[in-house]
């Protein structure tokens, strides 16, 4: 589970981005980094504008580790086509990103946290791994006894996100199935994402 659950939204000061498209996020307040040099401008180099990619990509998915992250790089590169698209293919496969975007829960971190305590069934079995991966037409669902928990019905209720249109949801039964993996450019992030600098920054 991510350390960093309280201070999330440090990571968007320290992007200077609404890394989730919040209403919530500092970042609506004070487009600036934290700390007392937090104003000054910086004109990063390619190996700075490599690197916020990557965090940027690691911090919207719940602040993924290191070691996961660098594992799912290994992998894009093993698959065929192009790399960056199939590591957004990747991260998008994961079951708490699934969640997250059937709106079943607020935000990344709630969606890792909703499924390592167990509230969530893929194909009708109970599943608590965050990073597992979800196949094309896989069933996903909430668990009977968590449907009335208020983050939940908070969440399916909000009007911040849209649902993409790769998964297929049944928001009355909290129930949807993973259609298909999108491409980058069909998924509603708010912020550009630019997977092939992270390709090349673990390429260097």
């Amino acid at each position: 589970m991510s350390k960093r659950i309280q201070s999330k939204y440090k990571i968007d000061r320290r992007l200077g981005v609404n890394l989730w498209g919040r209403s919530k996020s500092p970042i609506n307040r004070r487009e600036y980094g934290p700390g007392q040099h937090g104003q000054r401008r910086k004109k990063p180099s390619d190996y700075g504008l490599q690197l916020m990619a990557k965090q940027k990509l690691k911090g919207y998915y719940g602040n993924i580790g290191e070691r996961q992250f660098r594992r799912l790089y290994a992998e894009a590169v093993r698959r065929r086509g192009d790399t960056g698209e199939n590591l957004i293919q990747l991260l998008e496969r994961r079951l708490d990103a699934v969640v997250y975007r059937m709106k079943f829960v607020p935000t990344p971190f709630a969606a890792r946290q909703f499924v390592n305590h167990g509230h969530v069934l893929v194909n009708g079995r109970r599943v608590n791994i965050s990073s597992y991966q979800v196949k094309d037409g896989d069933t996903i669902e909430v668990r009977q006894k968590s449907k009335q928990m208020i983050l939940v019905l908070e969440a399916i209720s909000s009007g911040e996100r849209d649902i993409p249109d790769y998964l297929e949801v049944d928001t009355g039964a909290l129930k949807g199935r993973f259609v298909r993996a999108p491409n980058l450019a069909d998924v509603p992030y708010p912020v550009q994402m630019e997977p092939n600098l992270v390709i090349e920054y673990y390429s260097r």
